[in-house]
């Protein structure tokens, strides 16, 4: 056990936790325990913040807010940020050896998941406070910021153990089902909103639509509105996304495999052309949302003039009614630039901002592959562990880990690049909760298909549980 990890082990019996099942969860438990925890979510995305004022959201984090599943100015204001910051870091730790843990041994495997709620607490203090002190919610004095502070530290904790519940009672990851729930959420009401708005029509894209026919406006007019509100365009492209993405979703390298114990299974590997999934995307914004939050408390507190040419390369900003917005410097160049008129009128950053993007998620696809267990050499190592050879292939991990060779590194680029350019580009066609809301929603949508399927298969053929694994 390494040092790092045995420094947790004086706090472990400190650290809320939810209780482990002594038996395995029937279904229909999962789902329910999945329900509650879903039900509380959105209970919490809907209660203000005590002790702030009604202010406009700013249109610059609408991103970060959709791929963290938080919501402006409730309690569900730092989302999932926090946690999946924490995980990114010390999965990071962990996949390049700087800290060691064996999985394989209980105690480490609990010491590392308090590490891990450790290391969440501190990022979401962290993310409160910066949120604060950079003038987010306007001025504030010393006992409102406080108050403020204590509240987002105990949605945090809720969400880390809400999460912690659908992991060991539910399906899937509290992290997805709050992602997709958020999400879902958003392109239901930008499509169906009957709420009034400025341009003099309903909200949601399709009552405009009718709005704007009854009206007898120009066809055009049906299809696009200004200002910035849902329209048709977004809305087709949002449906014509998704079948997009379904599609890539269901294409693969199949390998096949049998099991050595026994011989009438056989069956097929499959290697996802999006191989990492969503983590990328995930990853890539994390990085941006905490590069936006530090270079704005520092530029709030220390640097409101712009004239400082080294906190310059981070970011400046302008104050506005909707609080800090970029207008320079690094951050100005990872932060969404606006849909297709804003596209037209700054064609240049647009393009900074999208090969900034790509090039992220390739790189973090290719990372994670490496400190996530996915390499060729983890893969077949999964394999042999579980049982699974394939055919033709002796049983050792050498000419297995030959084969993926030739697969893995390949289709982790060509993911990343295709995940990279979905989650840039889509946004500015106005697509709802952005393209990487979609991407994502289809992503873990698919997940909790497959768990499902699995969860069934695993009823039916209880001794494949371990080779599901």
């Amino acid at each position: 056990m390494g040092r790092f990890l045995q420094a947790f082990k004086p706090i472990s019996r400190f650290m809320p936790e939810v209780k482990r099942p002594e038996r395995r969860v029937p279904f229909n438990t999962k789902l329910l325990w999945t329900g509650v925890a879903l039900i509380i979510y959105l209970i919490m995305s809907e209660i203000p913040l005590y002790g702030i004022a009604p202010r406009a959201e700013n249109p610059a984090l609408f991103t970060m807010r959709v791929v963290f599943a938080s919501k402006y100015g409730t309690l569900m204001e730092l989302g999932i940020g926090p946690i999946v910051t924490a995980g990114l870091i010390i999965q990071l730790l962990a996949g390049s050896g700087l800290i060691e843990v064996d999985f394989s041994n209980p105690e480490d495997r609990a010491l590392f998941t308090t590490a891990s709620k450790a290391l969440s607490i501190i990022m979401t203090i962290f993310q409160a406070s910066m949120y604060i002190i950079s003038g987010a919610y306007g001025r504030l004095n010393f006992t409102a910021s406080i108050l403020i502070l204590l509240q987002l530290i105990a949605a945090g904790l809720i969400i880390m153990l809400l999460d912690e519940l659908v992991q060991k009672w539910g399906i899937g990851s509290g992290i997805s089902l709050f992602i997709v729930a958020g999400i879902s959420q958003r392109i239901w009401w930008n499509s169906f909103s009957m709420l009034p708005v400025g341009d003099g029509k309903r909200l949601g894209a399709i009552p405009a639509f009718f709005e704007a026919i009854l009206r007898h406006e120009p066809v055009w007019n049906w299809f696009h509105r200004t200002g910035g509100f849902p329209d048709m365009v977004g809305f087709l492209t949002t449906m014509l996304l998704f079948l997009a993405l379904i599609f890539m979703e269901g294409m693969r390298v199949e390998l096949p495999i049998s099991h050595s114990m026994y011989r009438g299974f056989r069956g097929r590997m499959p290697l996802k052309l999006i191989y990492v999934s969503n983590i990328p995307v995930i990853l890539a914004y994390t990085l941006f949302s905490n590069i936006q939050i530090i270079s704005q408390t520092i530029w709030q507190r220390w640097n409101m003039d712009n004239s400082n040419p080294f906190l310059n390369i981070i970011g400046m900003f302008n104050l506005t009614d909707r609080g800090p917005t970029p207008i320079g410097g690094l951050v100005y160049y990872i932060t969404f630039p606006g849909r297709l008129d804003a596209v037209i009128q700054q064609p240049v950053r647009a393009l900074i901002y999208a090969v900034i993007v790509v090039t992220v998620c390739v790189l973090l696809s290719k990372l994670w592959i490496e400190v996530g267990g996915m390499d060729p050499k983890s893969v077949a190592d999964q394999l042999l562990k579980s049982g699974m050879q394939i055919p033709g292939f002796r049983r050792s991990r050498r000419p297995i880990e030959k084969l993926l060779e030739r697969y893995i590194p390949t289709i982790s680029i060509l993911g990343g690049l295709i995940i990279g350019v979905v989650s840039a580009v889509a946004q500015f066609l106005g697509v709802f909760s952005t393209g990487t809301g979609v991407l994502l929603c289809v992503s873990i949508l698919y997940q909790y298909y497959q768990a499902i399927i699995q969860e069934q298969i695993e009823d039916l053929y209880p001794f494949l549980r371990e080779a599901l694994r």
